[in-house]
């Protein structure tokens, strides 16, 4: 096995929690309509346009003309997105600063649109402290697609099979290791750092 020099983290459900329910259990109370409205309307293909580059002026537009009668829900998705990252997962922020104080390689790539990434930035300063970070909708790529690998590889200097990625979806972790990656699933802190370890990394 190639010694691990390099160790790629994912940021929603790895370092930050998200979770749309937070504001829409207030703001669509009924949870048969909650559902529909994300089965429906803002669903996960139409958010993932928005980590892909698309604006939310323009994804809000579009949507509102299919939808003209959940208009202000439509609104309300990017309006209240800041409820929808409430905290971070401390446990698995103190072991990237504990790989990162330790002199381990560390930086971040991740699917999220550009200026909800620039508000993540504010609320969770640790963001900041890995080398560097490739964000989907600021590169016009998103996880899966082998793009948006070799694009991180090759700005951060990376040598594939040096390189470990950290992500909570089956699809992202394969698409890495289609890349050439090493790869994990992320479950949680604890497990993170046995994975972890079988590679031979160790804070």
């Amino acid at each position: 096995m190639t010694e691990i020099r390099h160790i790629v983290f994912d940021i929603g459900k790895v370092l930050i929690h998200y979770d749309p329910d937070l504001p829409f259990s207030r703001l669509i109370p009924d949870i048969e309509d909650r559902r529909w409205f994300f089965e429906n309307v803002c669903t996960h293909d139409w958010n993932i346009e928005q980590d892909r580059g698309r604006t939310w002026d323009e994804a809000e537009r579009l949507l509102i003309a299919l939808h003209p009668d959940h208009a202000e829900n439509i609104r309300n998705f990017r309006r209240h997105w800041h409820e929808m990252v409430p905290h971070a997962y401390e446990d698995s922020v103190a072991l990237m600063l504990e790989l990162l104080d330790a002199g381990h390689d560390v930086t971040m790539l991740t699917n999220f649109a550009a200026d909800t990434f620039v508000e993540a930035r504010r609320k969770f300063p640790f963001l900041d402290r890995p080398r560097g970070v490739t964000v989907s909708g600021e590169v016009g790529l998103i996880k899966p697609d082998r793009g948006i690998y070799d694009l991180h590889a090759a700005s951060f200097d990376l040598d594939p099979a040096a390189t470990i990625f950290i992500d909570d979806s089956q699809r992202n972790v394969d698409g890495a290791k289609a890349a050439g990656w090493q790869a994990v699933l992320f479950r949680n802190a604890k497990a993170l750092e046995e994975d972890l370890e079988r590679f031979g990394i160790r804070p």
